[in-house]
């Protein structure tokens, strides 16, 4: 019974062993992952900095002038006043947000501009008889609103500047 017994842990203690290896041989391979994903973090970070210094030196004002100043015949710039500058709120809507006309209105009036062509009348009073969609308008700055929310003065909009 004895080496029953010892065959038996014999084949448990292999067997551990070979758990044991793979577990390791798996850990190991992860590392090895971790380590390549520091590596290539790291370039990114290093290539990011190049760029912001790159930008920086792009960037600098007196270059800029310099380059408005060669090339001002061609490009013929002019600085931007300071009434062309709009908040977000001031922006017309999206076309995502603009409201799907009515099909069935659109056909009526067509129908109807048809039928008026036929009877001698113009178009223009057979395209009155359609209702049509208010335009929207831009919020006011500051203030209070349609809605009467009070608004201030200060941008809402978080620029992605660099730190």
């Amino acid at each position: 019974m004895l080496k029953t017994f010892d065959l038996v842990l014999i084949g448990v203690m292999t067997a551990a062993a070979a758990v044991t290896y793979t577990i390791k041989h798996r850990a190991e391979l992860k590392l090895e992952e971790v380590h390549r994903l520091e590596a290539e973090i790291k370039l990114e970070k290093d290539t990011i900095d190049l760029l912001k210094a790159d930008w920086a030196l792009q960037s600098q004002p007196n270059r800029l002038e310099r380059l408005v100043n060669a090339y001002n015949a061609e490009l013929q710039l002019q600085p931007t006043e300071s009434t062309a500058l709009v908040h977000a709120k001031e922006l017309p809507m999206l076309k995502s947000e603009v409201p799907v006309p009515d099909v069935t209105e659109a056909k009526a009036s067509a129908k109807g501009a048809a039928e008026a062509g036929a009877k001698g009348t113009t178009v223009a009073s057979a395209k009155g008889a359609a209702k049509t969609q208010p335009v929207p308008t831009p919020a006011p700055r500051g203030g209070v609103t349609q809605h009467g929310v009070v608004e201030d003065e200060a941008d809402e909009i978080e620029t992605g500047s660099v730190e």
